[in-house]
């Protein structure tokens, strides 16, 4: 067997140890649907990076080597404090890589299923450094797609005013990447469903905005301590996004003021055009709101929004769920 088709055919697991190009890969730090996530050694300028080493079939796509090539330089070209810098991109016996700075510290997802819902100034501080790096990807042609606590890495921060620093991961293979190749086909979503725009379900074209609904999902999560809709299986789940109005935070949350139910309410609105124009604009009225300042969300009659339809009734099968031990 020669060593392109033993790497390729390789396990994750049996990958330690292994050499990919000329880093050399210690530990599995991460996995996704089409990806897995590796702690590895640059052996050339002796430092750690992350390597995601992309799915076999993947590079066996003549469409999607091309886009992820140009995505990936993309990517890189991108220098912001708050996404994490791609230093090298490329194919090798048959395996698709991306070689990424290696960040030191823990995901959202971890925080919060360790720690439950955040302080509200915490939240507000995550999602501002968050905002910034997908408002920078949108100005160079990026949108994010699958925007959710497990591709947003939180480091220690330099100081008590700045207790965390935040990174934006997974821009080195967007979702568009996939959706061209044949890979989001039946039984298969590009994208994590609690935190997916209604755009995004319905095959319409997407913009920055989508980001700004995924990225209210997530903050609605750090603050009520789930995400905005909790339903029984997938098919619900996705009509809700489309059709069902999210429950107001301060449902879940006694301390959030009504002034913040309003700005979800706008981020989260079933129509791009409703929603704030950037992730930076929603996160400047969420930190407005408890202060009731202008700019904290509320409706604004001379914008010319429409009023929402009122939606159809949902069948029993898209009836919410009610978990025990939510908030």
């Amino acid at each position: 067997m020669s060593r392109q088709a033993s790497l390729s055919s390789r396990r994750p697991s049996q990958l330690i140890g292994c050499q990919i190009a000329s880093y050399l890969i210690e530990s599995e730090v991460g996995r996704g649907g089409m990806a897995v996530v590796y702690r590895a050694r640059d052996l050339r300028l002796d430092r750690r990076v992350a390597l995601k080493l992309l799915a076999p079939e993947l590079a066996r796509n003549d469409t999607f080597r091309k886009r992820f090539t140009h995505e990936s330089q993309v990517a890189a070209s991108i220098d912001h404090p708050h996404i994490v810098p791609v230093f090298e991109a490329g194919e090798t016996e048959g395996v698709l890589y991306i070689a990424m700075r290696y960040v030191s510290g823990s995901d959202l997802r971890h925080l919060l299923d360790e720690h439950g819902p955040l302080p509200f100034d915490a939240a507000v501080r995550i999602a501002s450094q968050v905002a910034s790096a997908l408002d920078a990807a949108h100005e160079h042609g990026l949108v994010h797609r699958d925007v959710k606590p497990g591709n947003i890495l939180v480091a220690r921060g330099t100081d008590s005013d700045h207790p965390e620093h935040v990174y934006l991961t997974d821009f080195g293979l967007t979702k568009k990447s996939l959706s061209l190749t044949g890979f989001t086909s039946v039984g298969q979503f590009v994208g994590t469903l609690d935190y997916v725009a209604p755009e995004q379900i319905s095959g319409r074209p997407v913009d920055g905005r989508c980001d700004v609904y995924g990225l209210a999902c997530v903050v609605y999560e750090t603050l009520a301590g789930h995400p905005p809709f909790l339903r029984e299986d997938d098919m619900a789940l996705l009509w809700a996004h489309q059709y069902d109005e999210p429950p107001p935070p301060s449902e879940a949350r006694a301390d959030l003021p009504p002034a913040v139910d309003a700005v979800f309410t706008r981020a989260l609105a079933k129509s791009a055009d409703a929603r704030y124009d950037t992730c930076l604009d929603f996160v400047a009225a969420l930190r407005a709101a408890p202060a009731g300042t202008p700019g904290d969300g509320q409706p604004d009659t001379e914008t010319g929004l429409r009023t929402p339809i009122e939606p159809p009734r949902p069948p029993d099968w898209a009836e919410p769920v009610f978990r025990q031990g939510l908030p």
